[in-house]
């Protein structure tokens, strides 16, 4: 584990988020920093502006370049296309098609997909043909809304090919890949990416190897016994729902419980909560203090075809994910000569230095840019951290191969399932298969997030 330590916790190839949350949050957290240092100098050199902070942007560039790649130079547009119900209330997707708007020649739109229809044998909106379509929810979600709107203009999209993510990559978006990673057949994958995953086996009764290559005679009443160290998700979850954690849920037989009714759950190893967990300084509201709040941190890379795009870095409980109420955190490169351990001490001693009553207004400003930059989820603003994680230049090289290795695995899992060697793990009902079937994926445009619980030294 050269250059930072941890683990991915899960990889999202469906229709991951968080491209442009970064982007607002570097804008207010560059902000909150210079203020920070006004009242209290910290001394520490940051940039807040390296094009890998701003993810949304490598994001664009290949939408922008997958229409090209189909229709030249020619004008065209760009559907991002998300269930109705979240077209008000997701401010990620609605500047995603501004920015789109921007783009010389192109014209980006915001649309529900029973929004879509067909002209003349074409897919259109409002009778204008599209020509590429970013779709903000999976597959699981497109089935459900088809069989109730009749989705033949996107079904006809998916045929097409003009459909990122391509469907192709359902098949191999379920968390028991991580079983194929770490099981008998790792040695098809990279190193470093086998190093990173969880030991990880879908739960139901059987016999199997556990973490150490121990025999493991009866997974369920091993996953009773070996409970505090372990974890357990839904095959097909988002936004940790439904993930149920050793020592935070303690009761084993609950929570086996839960999983065995609920069916298609993996059990993974726990990764040391220490190990992704920063002191964050934070304001104390009832008693009027600061105080050092120890949050979960997860670090999300997102990655296309021509590799990574950037971060989104979250902290909160476990899990840190916004849609379950965490918050999102400033990133800043550490151009100081000394190690990210004695910066983040610097900085938070600054910070826990402040009066109560000045860090209370630089909170009250941050809330303040995060309405009016609409840093929103569903039902209001996202939290924000109070002091940027830091990372260094050489991290950002090793995360760029980590990046690549993770993408060149997920091409092997994909020729994986469509050589029939993953039919025996692969839960997802034959006519989610089929829609799969008629888009592979095979390293074309696509948007792929690893969620990181990594430790860049802090440790």
């Amino acid at each position: 584990m050269k250059d930072f330590l941890g683990y991915h916790s899960e990889w999202n190839l469906g229709s991951p988020g968080g491209w442009d949350y970064q982007r607002i949050t570097q804008i207010i957290g560059k902000e909150v920093w210079r203020r920070i240092n006004e009242i209290c100098p910290v001394g520490l050199d940051l940039d807040f502006d390296h094009p890998l902070l701003f993810p949304v942007y490598g994001f664009v560039k290949m939408l922008v370049q997958a229409h090209r790649d189909r229709e030249g130079s020619n004008p065209g547009m760009i559907a991002v296309v998300a269930e109705e119900e979240t077209l008000e209330s997701v401010a990620e997707n609605r500047n995603l098609a501004e920015l789109l708007n921007t783009v010389d020649g192109i014209s980006g739109a915001l649309m529900s997909p029973q929004e879509m229809e067909l002209k003349n044998g074409r897919v259109c909106w409002h009778n204008r043909p599209v020509s590429v379509i970013f779709m903000d929810f999976n597959t699981d979600v497109l089935l459900a809304l088809h069989r109730r709107h009749d989705l033949t203009p996107l079904m006809q999209a998916v045929r097409e090919k003009r459909v990122i993510n391509p469907r192709g990559t359902e098949p191999i978006n379920v968390k028991s890949m991580f079983e194929v990673i770490t099981g008998s057949r790792r040695e098809l994958f990279h190193a470093n990416i086998v190093q990173r995953t969880p030991w990880t086996r879908q739960f139901r009764p059987r016999r199997t190897e556990g973490p150490k290559g121990e025999e493991i005679d009866d997974l369920i009443e091993w996953t009773r016994s070996h409970w505090d160290n372990l974890v357990l998700k839904p095959e097909r979850g988002y936004s940790g729902r439904g993930v149920l954690v050793g020592k935070i849920n303690n009761d084993a037989d609950e929570a086996v419980g839960i999983a065995l009714k609920q069916e298609n759950y993996i059990v993974q190893e726990k990764i040391p909560l220490e190990l992704w967990s920063e002191d964050i300084p934070a304001l104390d509201l009832e008693k009027e203090r600061i105080f050092l709040e120890y949050c979960q941190t997860d670090f999300r890379c997102l990655m296309g075809d021509k590799g990574l795009f950037g971060f989104l870095s979250r902290f909160g409980g476990v899990p840190t994910n916004v849609g379950s109420g965490g918050g999102v955190q400033p990133l800043a490169i550490l151009r100081s000569d000394i190690s990210i351990r004695e910066a983040v001490d610097r900085m938070n001693e600054a910070i826990l230095g402040m009066e109560y009553g000045d860090l209370f207004e630089v909170v009250e400003m941050q809330k303040k840019m995060a309405i009016e930059h609409q840093l929103t989820y569903l039902l209001g603003p996202i939290k924000i951290a109070s002091r940027p994680r830091l990372i260094t230049i050489h991290q950002l090289e090793s995360l760029k191969s980590y990046c690549a290795d993770l993408w060149l695995d997920c091409l092997t899992l994909e020729k994986m399932w469509l050589s029939g060697e993953l039919d025996n793990i692969v839960n997802i009902e034959e006519e989610e298969l089929e829609i799969a079937r008629l888009q592979p994926w095979g390293g074309t445009p696509a948007v792929i997030a690893s969620d990181g619980l990594f430790n860049f030294g802090v440790d």
